[in-house]
C-alpha cells in the first residue's frame, strides 16, 4: 500500500528542486526527514511539507505504521512559467521567466522478508 502528497505550483525551478528531491528518494521517512532539516536550500522546507503530508496520509487515510514507510518515489514537474517583462537599453524589453515546479512524494510500507 502506499500514500502520496503533491505539492503543486512551487515558486522554485524545477532543476533546483530536483537536487534536494533526489537526496530523499528511497530512504526511510525519519532519515529523509533528519536529511532536509539540514539541508542548506529555500526549497527544502517546502520538500518536507509534502513529506510530512504523505506520512499523515497514509497513517490517517491508509493506516500504515508511520515508523515502516519509506520514500518509494519522488520527483518533480515543470509547473507553468510566468512570463514579465523588463525593461532594457534603447526601449527594448527582455522577458524574465519565473519558473514553477509541482513537488509528489509517494510513501510505501517496507516490507520485512
Amino acid at each position: 500500500m502506499e500514500a502520496r502528497a503533491v505539492t503543486r505550483y512551487v515558486r522554485v525551478s524545477a532543476s533546483k528542486a530536483r537536487l534536494v528531491v533526489d537526496q530523499i528518494r528511497g530512504k526511510n521517512t525519519d532519515a529523509a526527514l533528519e536529511t532536509l532539516a539540514y539541508t542548506q536550500r529555500a526549497v527544502a522546507e517546502v520538500v518536507e511539507k509534502t513529506l510530512n503530508s504523505a506520512i499523515a496520509n497514509a497513517v490517517n487515510n491508509n493506516n500504515m505504521n508511520a515508523n515502516n514507510l519509506y520514500v518509494k518515489e519522488a520527483y518533480v514537474n515543470e509547473g507553468p512559467t510566468w512570463k514579465r517583462i523588463r525593461p532594457r537599453a534603447k526601449g527594448s524589453a527582455s522577458r524574465i521567466r519565473k519558473r514553477t515546479s509541482h513537488i509528489t512524494i509517494v510513501v510505501a510500507n517496507r516490507e520485512e522478508a
